[in-house]
């Protein structure tokens, strides 16, 4: 039922993970700018950190005007910030610690919500992220709804080093400056994850034969 990724599907991600690679290194640069007083370069960061922003916060919560709140007040913090920013440095990981330090202070003042998230994109997402393929739709839909009920029963500090590795596309070291450990710990929590979604395909290719 679940097919080996192919050469070209390898070459895909490759490309993929170049291309973030690449976004980055350009956020990067306008952050550099926008740090040394190049306000023009605030437009360009914007641009590029919130639809990553947002993807992050809508797994974590299915309040769409608290992930929209959470953005804004990111980029306020970035702004209110960016003198202390080094020269150098990776803002992807530095944005996403501070939205995710913001989306755990309302969490905390108002509760959490899990979000489930059912569309054709989500799912080819999560497949994606565990090298998955599905023979069509139908399938993908039902095994991508089983590999998420997985995923929310993971310890958090799981589900959020495999989401930010395998589904942001950060390197271990970003997820680690992001989560605020060590990459050791990163390491060990995303592979823990990752075993549990690979054990989620494994049984349900044995009911399938």
């Amino acid at each position: 039922m679940f097919a080996a990724p192919t050469e070209s599907d390898k070459s895909v991600r490759v490309s993929r993970g170049s291309d973030r690679e690449r976004h980055g290194a350009l956020l990067d640069a306008a952050m550099d700018r926008y740090a040394t007083g190049d306000d023009a370069a605030f437009e360009e960061l914007y641009d590029g950190l919130v639809p990553r922003l947002e993807g992050f916060l809508l797994r974590q919560t299915s309040d769409r005007a608290r992930v929209e709140d959470v953005v804004q007040n990111t980029m306020l913090q970035i702004h209110r910030h960016r003198g202390r920013f080094i020269a150098g440095a990776q803002v992807v990981p530095w944005a996403f610690a501070i939205a995710r330090r913001l989306l755990i202070d309302q969490h905390r003042r108002g509760g959490r919500e899990v979000l489930s998230r059912d569309d054709d994109g989500a799912s080819a997402q999560l497949l994606e992220a565990i090298d998955a393929r599905a023979d069509d739709v139908a399938i993908a839909k039902e095994v991508a709804a089983r590999l998420t009920e997985e995923l929310g029963r993971l310890p958090e500090n799981q589900r959020v080093a495999f989401e930010l590795i395998k589904q942001d596309g950060l390197s271990v070291a970003e997820a680690a400056q992001v989560l605020g450990t060590t990459v050791a710990a990163v390491k060990l929590r995303a592979h823990r994850a990752y075993e549990a979604m690979r054990a989620v395909l494994a049984d349900l290719d044995r009911k399938d034969h």
